[in-house]
């Protein structure tokens, strides 16, 4: 489960970057992180850049992490923009896994780029309540 992850809090929202091995066990461990700072810090919108090397996960993997982690992001009102920079991975899963967290109340958006979640977080957060400025 070696993964490294750094937060950077922005105006705005916090910007996750993780980097290591793709493994069911590292992506929980990884998002536990996450979920832990935004409560610290009362953070209500994330951008996850995701960089883990290894296949893609098995849909089975993808539906049980992302239903369980999705109960918390919903009670926290958190906007996820999240955007996984291997290009080996398959793309498919991950839109499977933003169907999955909207279905169970979490706003999730799967985006192409760091920069566009930076626009959707942005464009959403001038709206939302409670958003920390940063």
């Amino acid at each position: 489960m070696p993964y490294t992850l750094t937060l950077d809090q922005k105006r705005g929202y916090l910007h996750a970057r993780v980097t290591g091995t793709n493994s069911a066990e590292t992506v929980r461990a990884y998002t536990q992180e996450i979920h832990d700072a935004c409560v610290k810090d009362r953070c209500r919108a994330v951008l996850i850049e995701e960089n883990l090397a290894g296949p893609s996960l098995s849909l089975a993997a993808v539906f049980g992490i992302v239903a369980e982690r999705s109960v918390q992001a919903a009670q926290l009102h958190q906007r996820i923009a999240f955007v996984d920079t291997n290009p080996e991975h398959d793309l498919s899963r991950m839109e499977f896994a933003e169907n999955v967290a909207v279905n169970r109340g979490a706003n999730m958006r799967l985006c192409p780029s760091v920069e566009a979640a930076e626009r959707w977080l942005l464009a959403d957060s001038a709206t939302a309540p409670g958003t920390n400025p940063g």
